[in-house]
């Protein structure tokens, strides 16, 4: 069921309406029905006024994705962790001649190598042990609709080659199986790592790459889009409302000129979870004055008077800075240590020193209660 809404966003400089729409759910077979308890996931499919805002990178990423959405080519979707780029994907297959399919949504960074393979073309029953019945994999449910590849550069060496040989011919065999399926799919990948820096090191296969990398679509970071951030902060205040059946002040002209001057290195997932602190909490929340408290003022000395010497705020700058990077970096790799050290080309012992220095937590430990420093730190993922 969809339920419609209707809007007016009030952004200090324009106002726009549109409308709000709530997720439409898919029950797949043998899936269980009824909502989850906790925070339900803001709705994909955001009107276009919200998701291309008026930025003219947005523009840009606007017209290209028309271009291309009739036609039935492989899409390769970069950016940073955080920009929309499933986001993109849902309207791209939206717009598409393949919308009355399924989206199929595979994250290659969330799946272990090892099942990776069988949730991608299934198994046969029999093929190994615990497998007691036949399974279809995510490329047969996307058959007629759109297959989305996210995180595809950790996609294994040895499963690239079977997805280049599916994507030349369109046909794969389930594992265990001796005959070959066909199927017709479009697809869509993404990544937040420079490909070609990957294929330099060894970790992705130049032939995949220009089989996947027809269209490239590049998702600027919010930072670089900051005149739509006024609109999608309002947004999500009206979706948090909705899902948390709670009242929220307004986002006041101050608050969001405010919003538009901070760097937000988590691009737009940073902004909803602040927007929905702010809808939870009120005014108390102070979305983003956290990383701003940490800035140096000019305004006091190092004994609480006089001029800041120029050394210290350099160096609270590159402190910040570098902060702000490893966050990033560590967001995009669903803070894998080893990963996030390889994409900053530093030591992975480096790296611990840096998260460690900078007061870094993860999204495991973020709301926890205090426990020894020790067991904070052991539960970052290594590898």
């Amino acid at each position: 069921m969809i339920r419609l809404g209707r809007i007016v966003v009030l952004n200090g400089l324009n106002c726009a309406t549109f409308s709000l729409r709530r997720n439409l759910v898919v029950t797949m077979p043998g899936e269980k029905t009824g909502r989850s308890k906790g925070i339900e996931p803001l709705d994909l499919s955001p009107p276009d006024e919200v998701l291309f805002g008026c930025s003219s990178a947005m523009q840009d990423v606007r017209k290209w994705a028309t271009r291309i959405c009739g036609a039935n080519v492989p899409v390769l979707l970069n950016g940073s962790g955080g920009t929309g780029k499933e986001v993109l994907a849902r309207w791209i297959h939206k717009h598409s001649a393949w919308s009355t399919g399924q989206f199929v949504k595979v994250n290659c960074a969330a799946i272990p190598g090892l099942l990776l393979e069988s949730e991608l073309f299934g198994y046969e029953k029999g093929a190994f042990t615990g497998a007691h019945a036949s399974k279809p994999g995510r490329v047969e449910l996307a058959h007629h609709g759109t297959l989305f590849l996210d995180e595809i550069a950790d996609l294994p060496l040895d499963l690239q080659s079977k997805l280049l040989q599916f994507l030349q011919d369109g046909r794969f065999s389930r594992i265990g199986d001796e005959s070959e399926r066909a199927v017709e799919t479009r697809l869509i990948c993404a990544t937040s790592k420079d490909l070609a820096e990957e294929i330099d090191a060894g970790r992705f296969r130049a032939d995949l790459y220009y089989r996947v990398n027809v269209v490239r679509l590049r998702l600027p970071r919010l930072r670089e889009r900051r005149e739509d951030i006024p609109q999608l902060a309002e947004y999500f205040r009206v979706q948090f409302q909705e899902k948390f059946s709670k009242e929220s002040e307004p986002l006041g002209a101050d608050l969001l000129r405010y919003l538009q001057k901070l760097d937000w290195p988590g691009n737009i997932r940073e902004l909803s979870n602040g927007i929905a602190r702010h809808v939870l909490v009120g005014a108390d929340a102070e979305i983003g004055r956290e990383r701003a408290a940490k800035r140096p003022d000019s305004s006091r000395g190092c004994n609480g008077g006089g001029a800041v010497p120029l050394k210290q705020i350099a160096r609270e700058a590159v402190r910040e800075r570098e902060r702000s990077f490893i966050l990033e970096a560590l967001q995009a790799n669903q803070w894998n240590r080893r990963k996030a050290a390889q994409e900053l080309k530093i030591s992975y012992r480096a790296l611990i020193y840096k998260i460690r220095n900078a007061g870094l937590l993860t999204r495991k430990t973020e709301n926890l209660p205090s426990r020894p420093e020790k067991t904070v730190r052991s539960s970052i993922s290594a590898d």
